[in-house]
């Protein structure tokens, strides 16, 4: 009998469930459910409510499972992805209190700074968490509700991050691991424990409304009775679960040294799978823990196709009509570059930026020149983040992109050169999700089963598609670089403005 492995991938803009064939590696069906984001006047504010993830995976899993070729009764595990730093607040009768915030909110901005300061400066805090605490962590979430409202602060009774709750869900059991619990900022990296300075610093009775930290690789325990019932499974499937970077480094094989994964979609991410805490004092790359019992240091940007589609729209450009008028234009696109902070951004850490292009002039002003600048952009900011891991002891042999800019060869291209290192596209496109899946059978195997070494199970299930894969040019390269410096010291001189232009907009001056 062939054991099949649920994957479930909650994120921003949908939710994914997949079931993989534990023998062959091979998808066997998959669903989508798709969603938005609560409306809201209130700059910086991205909310969901959680009862719609719960919806899109019980929508997801009843599909799946109703596919022909699929016996519900095979499977044996289920693992889920969630979005990061997503802040989900229970009551005592574990309802949910109010819509999640969520990792590209940025109205905690203010909050992200005050508990950085409580706790005794940027340093101190590194010091004690491993991390600082850009606005998008959770820490600075929990410290908005207690200071903006009051009324639900006193409700609180368990903080859970969304795949937490999707397992709470399913299991009945609140738990949270070693991977998504690093990215709460409350959590010492290095020690995996919650740190209590932290949590002294927003509240002395928070630590009794978290969760017990856990192995990535535990369960966090069986299927409820009344779920295995509604879609006919066995009475022993297991949950595992961890957050969307921490799954998409497994579904694109990146749990050794030397492979780095970054990830083109709406917002952008770059990360590696480390045998050590990579401790940044500058605070810019997230010390996070990973899905495997290492760790994944990694840079998150907030604007990524954000950035090509406003050209798109702005020229009334297709996806081909983009690439084609870049392909036009050479590298470096004359001098133009964009800082694509156009929803703020997280590394560096500028939650108050909007996008500014430098180089403007009559010669670079052409459909061409800004398609061309706007992927360069894009790419030179995950750059930035990977630059800095490389300052901090990283030697990337290979870069493994996945996201809707993955499928461009013209942006693969430029990603080679961007990052001066190859780079190649993994076999398996739903990287979070079916990460999630073989997640839940390195569990699984290591619970019932003789155990498994990750890297085996990712060998095995993830290839690479060479007819992707970009090698860096050596005059790109050195184009690359010097219009990096231009990106990295316009983007250190713009804090500063940002700011004042935030008083003048709030002040209302017309």
């Amino acid at each position: 009998m062939s054991r099949l492995f649920i994957g479930i991938d909650s994120g921003t803009q949908s939710t994914r469930v997949l079931a993989v064939d534990g023998d062959t590696a091979r998808i066997a069906a998959e669903h989508a459910t798709p969603y938005g984001v609560l409306p809201s006047d209130v700059p910086g504010t991205k909310e969901q409510d959680p009862a719609m993830w719960v919806d899109a995976a019980a929508a997801g899993m009843t599909a799946v499972l109703s596919c022909g070729g699929v016996r519900p009764a095979d499977v044996a595990a289920i693992g889920i992805s969630g979005q990061q730093h997503g802040f989900v607040p229970l009551d005592e009768a574990n309802r949910v209190i109010r819509p999640a915030k969520l990792w590209c909110d940025t109205s905690t901005a203010r909050e992200a700074e005050e508990l950085v300061r409580r706790i005794g400066g940027l340093e101190r805090t590194i010091a004690i968490i491993g991390t600082g605490i850009p606005a998008g962590f959770t820490a600075s979430k929990v410290l908005w509700l207690k200071e903006h409202e009051p009324a639900n602060y006193a409700r609180l009774a368990s903080i859970l991050l969304p795949h937490d709750y999707l397992a709470f869900w399913l299991t009945g059991t609140k738990v949270m691991e070693w991977g998504d619990g690093s990215g709460t900022a409350l959590m010492d990296v290095r020690t995996r424990t919650w740190a209590p300075d932290v949590l002294a610093a927003i509240d002395e009775g928070l630590a009794a409304k978290l969760p017990a930290l856990i192995h990535p690789r535990t369960p966090v325990g069986v299927v409820k009775p009344d779920l295995a019932r509604r879609w006919g499974l066995r009475p022993d499937v297991v949950v595992t679960g961890s957050g969307d970077n921490m799954m998409g480094a497994i579904g694109t094989g990146n749990v050794r040294e030397g492979i780095v994964t970054a990830s083109l979609g709406t917002s952008g991410t770059i990360y590696a799978c480390t045998e050590r805490a990579v401790i940044d004092p500058r605070g810019e790359i997230a010390a996070f823990c990973d899905a495997t019992g290492r760790w994944l240091p990694l840079a998150c940007t907030m604007n990524v196709t954000v950035a090509t589609e406003l050209v798109c729209r702005l020229f009334g450009l297709d996806h081909d009509g983009l690439t084609r008028a870049a392909a036009e234009t050479p590298p470096g696109a004359d001098g133009l570059v964009l800082v694509p902070f156009l929803e703020g951004e997280r590394t560096p850490n500028v939650p108050e930026g909007t996008g500014v292009w430098i180089g403007a002039r009559e010669r670079t002003l052409t459909v061409g020149h800004m398609a061309r600048a706007a992927i360069e952009g894009v790419t030179l900011g995950l750059n930035y983040g990977l630059n800095r891991m490389r300052d901090l002891g990283l030697s990337p042999t290979e870069v493994r992109l996945t996201g809707g800019g993955a499928r461009n060869p013209l942006w693969r291209q430029i990603a080679a050169d961007v990052f001066a290192c190859p780079v190649a596209c993994p076999s398996v496109r739903e990287g979070a999700a079916f990460g999630a899946a073989l997640h839940a059978q390195w569990a699984w195997e290591h619970t019932f089963g003789s155990g498994v070494d990750i890297g085996d199970l990712t060998d095995r299930a993830i290839g690479v598609d060479n007819a992707m894969r970009a090698e860096p040019r050596a005059g790109a390269v050195r184009t690359y670089a010097a219009l990096q410096g231009v990106f990295d010291d316009t983007a250190a001189c713009l804090p500063p403005a940002f700011a004042r232009h935030r008083r003048f907009i709030t002040a209302g001056v017309r």
